[in-house]
């Protein structure tokens, strides 16, 4: 029997559009897949210090973090792609300039620039949740010891979104999350490139590959991958019509119900 390899997203895919949780079934149905032979990743555009507890202890083979650029195979850290301090700076500059809201990321730590009042009420929504959960948090960015992987910005109107891309495009790729928020990972990295990375690294092929997902950020490796499936409550709806199957919704048994169309189960 070929063994098989599956990438799941978080938000919206591995947890219920509903309520935010993991569904019991869906957790199950990835510990059976696991028990057949097959690898389970988690792939997703939060770096590994957002991956939350609650979704590692379901058991995963390995962690494709930070949209490709911090990667885990058996409990072993195979990839690593940080900026320098110097081009976070550049960054930091141009948010401040373009007055947009901005998080950035890494595998340790998450770090707003609170300089500024933050404006926009996903990102206030978003600090809050933080602080909630009691994440470190850095506000001396100009620290040089300070670094990130990628970030995410908020922005008003469009014209700040033009004015921050004229710096932020010679080192970053700009994903449409919807709506005036936006995420930018480094040129050349992508869910995709890091589900070839865990290919390569496990001496399987493509043809072996299946991905979850329910959003634009899942594109990549949607789009990659020969066996694509969106969740039933993905958005937008769009979605449908460039992937392989389409599944029930997250909180409706969807996980289960593809891996068993599937033959994981």
């Amino acid at each position: 029997m070929t063994r098989k390899i599956a990438f799941f997203d978080i938000d919206g895919t591995l947890t219920s559009e509903v309520d935010g949780r993991v569904p019991e079934d869906a957790a199950a149905a990835i510990a059976e897949a696991r028990r057949g032979g097959n690898l389970m990743f988690i792939n997703t555009g939060r770096c590994f210090q957002n991956v939350e507890a609650r979704f590692r202890e379901i058991g995963w083979d390995g962690y494709v973090c930070g949209c490709g650029t911090n990667l885990y195979c058996g409990g072993q850290d195979v990839l690593h792609v940080s900026q320098t301090h110097s081009t976070i700076m550049r960054i930091l500059n141009a948010a401040r300039q373009a007055d947009v809201d901005i998080l950035f990321e890494s595998r340790i730590q998450v770090a707003f620039d609170v300089s500024r009042p933050l404006h926009h009420p996903d990102a206030v929504r978003q600090y809050e949740s933080f602080v909630r959960h009691q994440y470190d948090m850095p506000e001396d960015l100009e620290n040089p010891n300070f670094f990130a992987d990628k970030f995410v910005i908020w922005y008003q109107e469009e014209e700040q979104l033009a004015a921050f891309r004229r710096t932020s495009d010679r080192w970053f790729a700009c994903i449409d999350r919807g709506g005036t928020f936006r995420e930018f990972v480094p040129h050349g990295y992508s869910k995709a490139s890091g589900i070839q990375y865990v290919l390569d690294y496990y001496g399987l092929d493509l043809t072996d590959a299946y991905a979850f997902g329910d959003s634009n950020n899942d594109l990549s490796m949607l789009s990659y991958v020969p066996h694509s499936i969106a969740m039933g409550n993905a958005s937008p709806e769009s979605l449908f019509d460039q992937v392989e199957y389409v599944t029930a919704k997250s909180s409706c048994g969807g996980i289960r119900q593809a891996l068993a169309h599937y033959g994981f189960l």
